[in-house]
């Protein structure tokens, strides 16, 4: 599991681990992992250009003791002061060992740049002296100390000024902003450094492979199709019929043991999968809304009346109202995408992608409900505030019918029995990995998506 911890967090945790190493020690940690990751980049160390760009706290003393070492090795190292104070001790070293405080007119075209300007206690924003040292030499690739400078760390926020970096290095553990887009997009690659902190339960994680397959579980030899549960699947309409085949697909998957459809679309859906059933009967999950038009509110009423876990994707977002006070519906997945949970909030689209985890979190609470909210990195929200983010997949995932495959899957695994919370976590990771198998680095569409999530979870369980 990654687990990503809030500034308050941290700062308690650096505290305790302060009190009992001696003075400095966590910082000549971070400077060694900062140096090591900064010569990784390079390639190389003697010879190499190394500009710094310091500020006033924690960071630019992390990043003037990595220049330190730097220096030490053969590179040329200049650092540009960006404020008044700076961390003394890690300036003297850097002089020390040949390294230079430049001004930003006079610093040269460095091989890489390190942002030590501000940390995980900084306000999101820059400076605008800050801001024309990043501008200066935007084309080189940058080294974000702990965190690129002017995020919001507890967020994934961004300000209108910020530092976009190649890779992050950062120390103790993740930040929210590391998982949580837009500000997970502005860290590049995360390198962690351990530092040995005592953290408590983050409340946002990433699952990774082991913790999907700890999940999921293999068919006893005394099931059967019934014991491995049953997902109906109420989606498509005659404007999208192939909304219906695609969710189905994603529904019929062989995660659980068999699926009922029902909707306008049996034609194509059985064309496509014979196995599936189109007459009524008893199910374990619902999935309903897939490109369903007018019928969806009619159809959500009918499955939340079954009293099981459901997933409400699409159309039929707009009928649900928010859970009644002091009491909730049971199991329900909702799986928007920004526009939809937008029209659900009545705000603009951009209000939710410029803070997908404030947004996400709303929905769960008001609905009493698990939201997965679709994106680059995909967020899973429980009532309670815990979050998980998914980073599976490829950028060619952003194709039509993706979704209608992915709220399939959910409802499929809701069937064999997983709870809301890891249906939903489980499935978007899933379905992430199961592009990237179908695409192998190049296009793909939600057909090929659906077919590649058995050996998936076959590689998982094997």
């Amino acid at each position: 599991m990654r687990s990503a911890h809030t500034v308050e967090q941290v700062r308690a945790a650096e505290a305790e681990l302060m009190a009992r190493v001696p003075e400095g020690a966590l910082m000549q940690r971070a400077a060694t992992g900062l140096a090591a990751a900064i010569a990784d980049l390079l390639g190389r160390v003697y010879g190499a250009r190394v500009l710094l760009l310091v500020g006033p706290g924690d960071n630019g003393g992390d990043a003037l003791w990595a220049g330190a070492r730097l220096a030490r090795r053969g590179a040329a190292v200049e650092a540009v002061l960006l404020a008044d104070r700076v961390h003394e001790p890690g300036l003297a070293a850097l002089r020390a060992h040949g390294g230079r405080v430049v001004g930003l007119p006079e610093a040269h075209r460095p091989d890489v740049v390190v942002d030590g300007i501000v940390g995980i206690g900084g306000r999101p924003g820059l400076r605008n002296e800050a801001v024309a040292a990043v501008r200066r030499f935007a084309d080189v690739p940058v080294v974000a100390v702990d965190v690129p400078s002017g995020v919001d760390v507890d967020t994934g926020r961004l300000a209108a000024a910020h530092v976009a970096a190649d890779v992050t290095v950062t120390f103790g553990t993740h930040k929210v902003a590391h998982l949580v887009d837009p500000a997970a997009d502005a860290s590049g690659v995360v390198h962690l450094v351990d530092l040995g902190l005592a953290l408590p339960e983050a409340s946002v994680e990433a699952l990774q492979a082991a913790d999907v397959a700890a999940l999921l579980s293999s068919p006893r030899g005394s099931d059967h199709k019934y014991t491995r549960g049953v997902v109906g699947v109420h989606a498509g309409s005659a404007t999208f019929p192939g909304a219906a085949v695609l969710c189905t697909s994603g529904a019929a998957s062989g995660i659980c043991g068999m699926v009922r459809y029902l909707g306008s679309a049996a034609e194509a859906v059985l064309a496509a999968h014979p196995e599936v059933v189109t007459a009524p009967g008893r199910v374990q999950s619902w999935v309903v809304g897939s490109g369903m038009d007018q019928e969806s509110g009619e159809a959500l009423a009918a499955a939340l009346l079954d009293g099981v876990p459901t997933v409400v994707d699409a159309d039929a977002l707009a009928h649900l109202d928010p859970a009644p006070r002091g009491g909730g519906r049971p199991g329900l997945v909702l799986t928007p995408h920004a526009g939809e949970l937008a029209a659900m909030f009545g705000l603009d689209r951009s209000e939710v992608e410029d803070d997908p985890l404030t947004h996400a979190r709303r929905a769960a609470h008001e609905h009493q409900a698990v939201c997965l909210l679709k994106g680059r990195h995909t967020l899973v929200a429980d009532p309670s505030g815990r979050v998980r983010v998914n980073s599976s997949g490829t950028p060619w995932l952003a194709v039509a019918g993706a979704g209608d495959v992915l709220a399939g899957l959910v409802g499929a695994l809701l069937a064999a029995g997983l709870d809301p919370y890891d249906a939903a976590s489980v499935g978007a990771w899933v379905h992430g990995a199961a592009a990237t198998t179908a695409g192998g680095g190049g296009p793909l569409d939600a057909r090929r998506v659906a077919q590649a999530i058995p050996a998936v979870v076959r590689g998982l369980l094997g």
